[in-house]
This record gives C-alpha cells, structure tokens and sequence, in this order.
C-alpha cells in the first residue's frame, strides 16, 4: 500500500477482505443475473441509503433493463455497531410501487431483522414482487429467517467497512473493503 492509501487504511486490520477488482468482477455477475430474471417486469430497484449507494450505483449499472429508482433510508443501529432491533424509517419513498416488481438493494445482511421488517413493509403497499440484493451476506448472524435473492459475497462475522459500509460515518469512501479493528469500536 503506497503512502498515500495508508492513512485511509490506518484503522483496519492487515489484510483487505474483498478488493475493487473482485467486488466489481462479482457486481457484473449480479447485474447479468439480475437483469435475466427481471426481464419484461415493471422493475423499481430501491437503494437503502445510506451503506448501499455505492454498491446500488454499480449495480444498476450492469443491468440491461428499463427501471425505475427510489431510494429509502431506515435505521436499526443508531451509532451503535449491533442493531437495536427497532426499525424506524428515517427516508420513505418517492413513489408508490403497486403493482411493481421490487428490487430492494442494501449494503449487508447480518440478523435479517431490518430487511424482515422492511420486506413486510414493502409488501404491504401493493408490490407484486419482492426481491432482495445484498452485496454482503452473513448467514450465520440472522435472527430471523430471510431469504436473500442475490448475494455478492458470504462474509464471516467480522465487523466490515469501505466501499458504502462505515462505522460512525466514516470509511464509506474506501474502494476495498476491509475489517474494522476491534480497539476502534469498542
């Protein structure tokens, strides 16, 4: 890492757990999968701000289909690294998604609890499908079942951050992402 980087990096553990390269060659994966199965729908793809809009800007990049985009900000952690396991709907959306096809894309799935709720949610004002996107997936943390329909990568239970992903606002900006030192959030 040259000298410019370090600082950027001062705060994770040594090694980097995906690359950009490797997030990106899995983003076009997604995108050629994503755009098969919605094929012919009404799609809204709806990006869970604030972690998911890096992710959710490459993404619909790499989707060959007319959509629409909508953009929702919900919290179940505050500051806090665990979730409370209180939803509250900080942004809602834009428009109504009747009779759509939705594509919910988020950041990270850990207990499931928020996307439970917000699948529910979603459901519940008429959408004639659901779908969810996650460029993270940690199976082993979910406290409610959920189905992911598409999932970048399976991570180990470790805290991560870059590429949208932060702890308390900061290193949303980093291209890679990496693993938090336990001594920053602690």
């Amino acid at each position: 890492m040259n000298n410019e980087n370090r600082m950027r990096y001062a705060d994770l553990k040594d090694e980097i757990l995906l690359t950009r390269e490797q997030i990106a060659a899995r983003i076009k994966e997604m995108g050629k999968e994503i755009t098969k199965d919605y094929e012919g729908k009404d799609m809204v793809a709806i990006c869970i701000l604030k972690g998911a809009a890096v992710f959710f800007v490459d993404l619909i990049r790499e989707i060959d289909q007319h959509m629409s985009l909508d953009f929702m900000a919900i919290s179940s952690y505050g500051s806090a690294t665990k979730s409370s396991g209180v939803v509250r709907i900080l942004k809602d959306l834009d428009k109504p998604i009747n009779g759509k096809d939705v594509l919910v894309i988020e950041d990270i799935v850990d207990s499931g609890m928020t996307l439970s709720f917000l699948k529910e949610n979603l459901m519940s004002r008429g959408a004639r499908s659901l779908k969810i996107c996650t460029l993270l997936d940690k199976p082993e943390r979910r406290r409610v079942p959920l189905h992911v329909d598409y999932f970048g990568f399976i991570i180990p239970d470790e805290f991560v951050v870059g590429y949208g992903l932060d702890y308390a606002e900061k290193y949303r900006n980093l291209p890679d992402i990496g693993v938090l030192r336990p001594e920053i959030y602690e």
